[in-house]
C-alpha cells in the first residue's frame, strides 16, 4: 500500500512538470466522452419523442387514406385525393378483418368559424364518430364528447379543441354556447385536453370536432370520408391486418389484379422507421466524432507519456538502481496515463450530463439520461488511459540501471 502511495505521488508530481501536455491529453478523453453521453442521451430522447408522437396518432392504428401516399424528400405526400372511401368500405372492413379491434370513419374540411365577433379563418373541422377518441388516445377536459344518438340524428353539436376554446373564449367556459360554422350553428358540448401537433402535422388543439353524420350531411353535403381509422388487436397484428385491409379494399373498389391501389394503408410504424432511420444515422456520426476524439486522446497519452519517458531517463535509472521493481515502474506509468484518462471521463461524464440537460431544454425534447451510457463513456476513457500507458511503461522498464548511473 505505502509503494501505491508513493508511486501516486511521484506520478502526479511528474504531470505536474508536464502541465501543458497533460492538460491537452485530459482535453482529448474529456471530448471523447462528453460527446459520447450527449449522442447516447440524444438518441433515447430522439426515440422517446418519436414514440410520443405515434401515441399522439393512437396505440395499434392503422390510417386507410383516400387517394396514394408516396414518400420522397421530407415526408409523405398525398398524389391523389379521389372520393373513393365509403361507409360500405368501413363496414367491409370492421366485418371482413380479423385482426381489426374497432373502426373510426372521419373527413374534415377547413371552414371559417365565428363566435360573436371573434372570426377565426380556415379552421380544421373534423366530422367524427363516438370512438374517435378512444381510436386517438384523446381525452375530453370539459363536458362530454359526440355521443351515438347525436350521430344518428345529426345534431348540431361540437367540441372544440383547447386551442380554439381559448382563442374564442378565452378563460370563460365554452359549455352551452353557441358558435358559427360557415354559416352553421353548433352548441358547444366538450374541450379536449390539450396535445399539440401529432405525426401527421395536424395541431389536435386547432380543430373543432362534429358528429360525422352532421358534418357530412348538413355541412359538406357528401357520402364519403376521407380517413378510416383502424385499431389492430395488438402490436403483432398490425402487419397481417394490414394486408387483410388491402385485399378487402380492393374487392370494394373492384380493381382488376396489376391495377394500382386509389388508397393507402399507413402503418404508423413506417413512419417511425423513416424517422429512426434518420436518429440512427445522426447517431452513428456522433459515435463515430466520439471514437475519433477516444483516438486523439489516447495518442496524446501515448505520446505525453513517451516524451515523459525520454526526459525522465535519469530518475528512473536512479530508482531501479536504489531497488525499485519493474513492476514498481509500470505502475507508476499505468497510475499516470489512468489518471489523465479519469479526468478526462469524469469531467467528461459531468459536462455530457449538464450539456444533455441544456440541449433537451432548448429543443424541448422529453428529459433521458442514459445511465448504460454514462458507464460505456467513463470506461472508455479508463480503458484509452491505460492502452496509452502500455507502451511507455514497457519503453521505461527497459532502460537500465547500470547505463544511467554510467553517465
Amino acid at each position: 500500500m505505502k509503494r501505491v502511495r508513493l508511486n501516486l505521488r511521484i506520478a502526479l508530481r511528474s504531470l505536474y512538470n508536464f502541465k501543458l501536455r497533460s492538460v491537452l491529453a485530459i482535453l482529448g478523453v474529456f471530448l471523447g466522452t462528453c460527446s459520447l453521453i450527449i449522442v447516447y442521451n440524444l438518441s433515447g430522447s430522439l426515440a422517446k419523442k418519436t414514440q410520443m408522437e405515434i401515441d399522439k396518432l393512437g396505440k395499434d392504428l392503422l390510417i386507410v387514406r383516400t387517394g396514394v401516399v408516396i414518400r420522397h424528400g421530407r415526408g409523405p405526400r398525398l398524389m391523389s385525393q379521389d372520393p373513393n372511401l365509403t361507409f360500405d368500405d368501413v363496414r367491409a372492413i370492421a366485418q371482413g378483418a380479423s385482426q381489426v379491434r374497432d373502426v373510426s370513419p372521419s373527413s374534415s374540411t377547413p371552414f371559417p368559424v365565428r363566435y360573436k365577433s371573434m372570426v377565426l379563418d380556415a379552421v380544421l373541422i373534423t366530422g367524427v364518430t363516438p370512438n374517435y377518441p378512444e381510436m386517438r388516445n384523446l381525452a375530453v377536459k370539459e363536458g362530454g364528447f359526440i355521443t351515438e344518438s347525436d350521430n344518428k340524428k345529426h345534431v348540431k353539436v361540437a367540441v372544440l379543441g383547447s386551442g380554439i376554446a381559448e382563442k374564442l373564449f378565452g378563460k370563460d367556459s365554452a359549455i352551452g354556447k353557441y358558435i358559427l360554422v360557415r354559416r352553421f350553428p353548433c352548441q358547444v358540448i366538450g374541450v379536449m385536453e390539450e396535445r399539440g401537433a401529432d405525426l401527421s402535422g395536424v395541431d389536435q388543439d386547432m380543430q373543432i370536432f362534429l358528429p360525422l353524420n352532421t358534418f357530412l350531411r348538413r355541412l359538406v353535403n357528401k357520402d364519403f370520408v376521407n380517413t378510416i381509422y383502424v385499431k389492430c388487436l395488438n402490436s403483432r397484428s398490425i402487419a397481417p391486418a394490414k394486408a387483410e385491409i388491402e385485399a378487402i379494399m380492393r374487392r370494394q373498389h373492384k380493381m382488376k389484379p396489376g391495377k394500382r391501389d386509389d388508397f393507402t394503408v399507413i402503418d404508423l410504424k413506417d413512419v417511425m422507421a423513416l424517422q429512426t432511420q434518420a436518429m440512427d444515422t445522426i447517431s452513428t456520426l456522433g459515435r463515430v466524432s466520439a471514437i475519433i476524439s477516444f483516438l486523439i486522446g489516447g495518442l496524446g497519452i501515448l505520446s505525453i507519456m513517451t516524451l515523459m519517458v525520454g526526459e525522465r531517463k535519469m530518475e528512473i535509472g536512479v530508482r531501479r538502481a536504489v531497488g525499485s521493481r519493474k513492476r514498481d515502474i509500470v505502475v507508476q506509468f499505468l497510475l499516470e496515463s489512468s489518471f489523465i484518462s479519469f479526468s478526462g471521463g469524469a469531467a467528461g461524464v459531468v459536462v455530457g450530463f449538464a450539456g444533455t440537460v441544456i440541449i433537451l431544454q432548448a429543443f424541448n425534447l422529453p428529459f433521458n439520461v442514459s445511465s448504460p451510457g454514462l458507464a460505456i463513456s467513463f470506461f472508455a476513457s479508463v480503458a484509452v488511459g491505460l492502452t496509452g500507458g502500455i507502451y511507455p511503461a514497457k519503453k521505461a522498464t527497459s532502460i537500465q540501471p547500470v547505463n544511467i548511473l554510467r553517465h
